[in-house]
């Protein structure tokens, strides 16, 4: 489904954002205050720029927010995304609203928004994916505590060659994959050793489930 959608701020996260948003065939519209940068992204041509203020209800209404399916508040001023959103929303109350914070003490953004997005979080993840090799790998935080990791087995770990109903994980896990993500986990499902297995874990007793994945 194609959707329509308005970004509030140009900077590097609004715009790659817009770019993949592009490469899935939405319409989206980037407002953007900064002239030069306008420019910039104009010359892309890969989303409807307007130059102005997004908390400016004139901008907005010429972003058309009354048509849009979601606005999404990528500046990097949290306070300012937050009311851009409640803004959209007193305008259509129908659109979806998103809003990038600064940290995770702001998650309580969350109350008058539909999303909040925690950029520099995620490309923490992928840092630290990438310093510590390629055998554990968070994939996602589901909530501000659950984490979603794709977990190698070891060779000799207490798990390996088991069938899932035969190991008994810490309440708090959940193995969501079969071999390499080639199908949902079952209980017959053995871990196989140097397969991988996508894992919800709460981080209480992630060190328990890596012991037996990882021995």
């Amino acid at each position: 489904m194609t959707l329509d959608i308005i970004i509030a701020g140009g900077g590097r996260v609004g715009f790659e954002t817009a770019v993949l948003l592009d490469t899935r065939g939405h319409d989206i519209t980037v407002v953007e205050s900064d002239d030069d940068r306008c420019d910039e992204m104009a010359d892309e041509y890969v989303a409807t720029i307007i130059n102005g203020d997004a908390s400016n209800p004139d901008i907005l209404r010429q972003a058309d927010v009354d048509g849009s399916d979601v606005i999404a508040g990528l500046t990097g001023l949290p306070g300012q995304n937050l009311a851009i959103c409640m803004e959209a929303t007193e305008m259509n109350p129908e659109i979806r609203t998103v809003a990038r914070i600064a940290d995770r003490d702001q998650e309580g953004y969350g109350q008058f928004v539909d999303e909040t997005v925690f950029p520099e979080g995620a490309g923490a993840r992928v840092a630290a994916n990438e310093i510590e090799g390629s055998d554990v790998r968070t994939l996602a935080d589901v909530t501000g505590t659950l984490d979603i990791m794709e977990i190698k087995v070891e060779e000799g770990a207490p798990a390996a060659e088991k069938a899932l109903r035969e190991i008994r994980f810490p309440a708090g896990t959940l193995v969501i994959s079969d071999d390499d993500g080639e199908r949902v986990a079952r209980p017959e499902t053995t871990l196989a050793p140097g397969k991988r297995y996508v894992i919800a874990v709460e981080p209480d007793v992630a060190d328990e489930v890596m012991n037996l994945l990882r021995g």
